[in-house]
């Protein structure tokens, strides 16, 4: 048998050892493709939870806003009525303080036009 100039089994070893380098940076190639769709995984279940508990907040909300309670509270704080039975309380000021008194807006002069101050010149009261 003639003899090769190079050995078989030695280049069997080298093919092994570029294959074995290609399928392992492969590997580490897939391995950081994991981390990446974990940690969006991660993202995405976080902005779901979130929405979650969005919608129970504003379904809690829906649901108090159609209730008698809701009606009564608002009727009490922001419509200012009051139930029968109730005693409505007015504050009142300090006792032997002056009373508040409302100021009446002052009236602005309307300008007058140069023919109606030569009018008044004129023809006007003495």
């Amino acid at each position: 048998m003639p003899s090769l100039p190079f050995n078989v089994r030695r280049v069997a070893v080298i093919i092994g050892v570029i294959a074995l380098v290609f399928i392992v940076l492969e590997f580490n190639r897939r391995l950081e493709g994991l981390k990446l769709l974990d940690k969006q995984r991660e993202l995405v279940l976080a902005q779901a939870t979130q929405a979650v508990q969005t919608q129970m907040a504003l379904q809690t909300q829906i649901a108090f806003a159609g209730s008698d309670a809701a009606v009564d509270e608002w009727a009490r704080t922001d419509g200012h009525y009051v139930q029968e039975g109730d005693l409505p309380v007015v504050p009142l000021g300090q006792p032997g303080a002056a009373p508040v008194e409302a100021s009446a807006p002052v009236p602005t002069p309307t300008p007058k036009t140069n023919v109606q101050i030569w009018w008044d010149l004129f023809f006007g009261e003495q």
